[in-house]
C-alpha cells in the first residue's frame, strides 16, 4: 500500500473519506453543492458519527460520480485510537471496493504530524493480506486499493510516518507473515531463513544455534520438546546495537512452530490453529525489524526458541525428567506444557551470555489466560512494579493491551515436584499463574523480568480496525513502544 501526504485533494478518480466527530457536520462544508444532500442522507440514516461508523454515499462532483465515506470519530474523541480507527475503518471498507485511491481529508480536525501519521499507520496495517495460497479468488474478492492520500494535518506528517511508523508496519507485517504461514512452510529452520532474508541489510546481527550446540550448552528442556519431531530445533539470536551505554534489554519469544501437544496430544478439532504457537517468537522478530528500520537508539537482544512439538517414537514422555541449561531439573507431567520448557532454556541463555538488565518474554502460553481475559487483553506477570507499569503504559499507547496478573509463593509451591526441582504444570486452577511462576524460577537475582501470555491475542477470529481476521501481529507495537518510551525516552 502506497501512502502519500498532501496539502490539498488531488484531481482525478478517488474515493473521498471525510471524518466527523459525533454530530458535527462542519467537515461537510467542503463538499460544496453536495453538502445539503449528503447531510439529508445522514439524517435519514440516523448517522450520529459514532466511532468507526460509516455512511457510504455517491455524490456528483464536477460532472463525475465520486464515492464518499463519512466516517465517525465519536463525540469528543481525539486520541490515538480515534485516529487509527479512522484510517483502518476507511481501508476495511474500500480495500476490495474497486477503488484504487482513497483520500482521507483530516482538515479542520487540528491533527498534528503524529496524528496524521497515525491515520496512515492504521490504514497500512489494515491493508495487509496473505493471499499466497488463494488461487481462485473472484475479482470482487481481490484487493484493488493501491494508494492512501492523507490531506491536511501539520507539516512533517510524511516525515513522521516514514521515520516512526512505516518501520512498525514492516515489523508487524513480518510477524503476521510468520504466524499465518502453515507449519509445512514455517518450521524452525525455515523460520530462521525467512527472518534472515527479511532482516538482510537492516543492521540486525543474527546468530543461530543448532541442536549440537544446544546439547553442548545443556539445553535439555528445549531439546526435550523437539525430540519427537523430524524438524530440528533452533535458537535464533538477534542483536540490535543502536547505541547507548549500560546493559542491553532482552526480548525472548516462544517459537513452537506447530504444537500437537506431543504425547499429551491435543484434540483433533482446531489443532490446525496451532501453527500460530510461535507468535511470541514472531513478535520478537518483527519488533527487532521495526527497531532496526527506524534506527532505535537502544541495545536490544532478541531470542527466538524454535521447536516443533510432535508425538514421534522418540518423543518426550509424561514423567520424564529433563535437566535445563540452568542446571535445575524438571519433571515433565504434561508434554503439552512445552512452551515454558523452551523459555526456561532461552531466558537462561540470554542472561548468561548477554547480562541484560531486563528480560521480557512473550508466549502463546496457556489456554487458562483466555479463561481469565478472553481475547481482549494479554496477561502480564512481572517481578518488578516499575517494569510492569512501563509495559502497561506501552500497551495502552500501542493498542497491544496488557492486564496485570498476580504472582506469589502459594502459586510457586504448586509446581514443586517430589522427584525433581519442579514439575512443568500445577493444578488446573491458576494455570496461567503457575506457568509464569515456572518461568520466574529461571530468572536470575537482580534481573527485571516480565512475562506476557498472549495466547488470546496472536490470532483473531474477528476483524479489527488494524487487522483482518487471522494473524494480528500482537507484540510488535508493544515492544516498539516500550523501547521508545523507556529505552529511548
Amino acid at each position: 500500500m502506497q501512502i502519500r501526504f498532501a496539502d490539498a485533494r488531488p484531481s482525478g478518480e478517488y474515493a473521498l473519506v471525510l471524518p466527523v466527530a459525533g454530530k458535527d457536520r462542519a467537515p461537510l462544508g467542503s463538499l460544496g453543492d453536495a453538502q445539503q444532500a449528503v447531510g439529508a442522507a445522514l439524517d435519514r440514516q440516523r448517522f450520529e458519527g459514532e466511532a468507526s461508523s460509516v455512511s457510504e454515499q455517491f455524490i456528483n462532483e464536477g460532472g463525475t460520480v465520486r464515492r464518499l465515506l463519512v466516517v465517525g470519530l465519536g463525540a469528543g474523541s481525539n486520541g490515538g485510537d480515534a485516529r487509527e480507527k479512522l484510517g483502518g475503518t476507511a481501508v476495511a471498507r474500500l480495500l476490495t471496493s474497486g477503488e484504487k485511491t482513497a483520500v482521507i481529508d483530516v482538515n479542520g480536525l487540528g491533527y498534528d504530524a503524529d496524528a496524521a501519521a497515525r491515520v496512515a499507520l492504521a490504514a497500512a496495517l489494515r491493508s495487509w493480506r496473505h493471499d499466497r495460497y488463494r488461487t481462485k479468488l473472484k475479482d470482487n474478492q481481490k484487493p484493488t486499493l493501491e494508494e492512501i492520500v492523507i490531506v491536511g494535518g501539520s507539516s512533517g506528517a510524511e516525515q513522521r510516518y516514514t521515520s516512526r511508523w512505516a518501520p512498525v508496519v514492516e515489523g508487524v507485517s513480518l510477524t503476521r507473515e510468520l504466524v499465518t504461514e502453515p507449519a509445512n512452510i514455517i518450521y524452525p529452520e525455515s523460520f530462521v531463513e525467512r527472518v534472515r532474508k527479511s532482516l538482510d541489510g537492516s543492521g540486525v546481527e543474527i546468530e543461530v544455534l543448532d541442536r549440537a550446540q544446544m546439547e553442548k550448552l545443556g539445553m535439555g528442556a528445549l531439546l526435550g520438546v523437539a525430540q519427537g519431531s523430524a524438524r530440528e530445533a533452533r535458537l535464533m539470536i538477534l542483536k540490535w546495537n543502536g547505541g547507548g551505554a549500560g546493559q542491553p534489554t532482552a526480548f525472548v519469544g516462544k517459537g513452537v512452530t506447530f504444537d500437537t501437544g506431543g504425547i499429551s496430544i491435543k484434540p483433533a478439532a482446531g489443532m490446525e490453529a496451532m501453527k500460530w504457537d510461535m507468535g511470541g517468537a514472531g513478535a520478537v522478530a518483527g519488533a527487532l525489524k521495526a527497531l532496526a528500520l527506524r534506527k532505535a537508539k537502544a541495545n536490544v537482544i532478541g531470542i527466538c526458541g524454535l521447536v516443533e512439538n510432535m508425538p514421534g517414537g522418540n518423543a518426550q514422555r509424561p514423567g520424564d525428567v529433563v535437566t535445563t541449561m540452568s542446571g535445575q531439573t524438571v519433571e515433565v507431567i504434561n508434554t503439552d506444557a512445552e512452551g515454558r520448557l523452551v523459555l526456561a532454556d532461552a531466558v537462561c541463555y540470554v542472561q548468561r551470555n548477554f547480562k541484560p538488565s531486563t528480560v521480557v518474554d512473550l508466549a502463546t502460553l496457556t489456554g487458562a489466560i483466555l479463561i481469565s481475559l478472553g481475547h481482549e487483553w494479554a496477561g502480564l506477570f512481572s517481578n518488578n512494579e516499575e517494569l510492569a507499569g512501563e509495559l502497561t503504559k506501552a500497551g495502552n499507547e500501542s493498542g497491544d493491551k496488557l492486564w496485570r496478573m498476580p504472582l506469589g509463593e502459594p502459586f510457586d509451591r504448586l509446581i514443586d515436584s517430589p522427584i525433581a526441582d519442579m514439575k512443568n504444570v500445577g493444578p488446573r486452577e491458576g494455570g496461567s499463574i503457575t506457568a509464569a511462576q515456572f518461568i520466574q524460577r529461571f530468572i536470575e537475582n537482580g534481573v527485571k523480568w516480565a512475562h506476557v501470555d498472549m495466547a488470546g491475542k496472536a490470532w483473531s477470529d474477528k476483524a479489527s480496525f488494524t487487522y483482518e481476521k487471522g494473524a494480528t501481529g500482537f507484540g510488535v507495537r508493544l515492544l516498539d513502544q516500550y523501547v521508545a518510551d523507556v529505552l529511548e525516552g
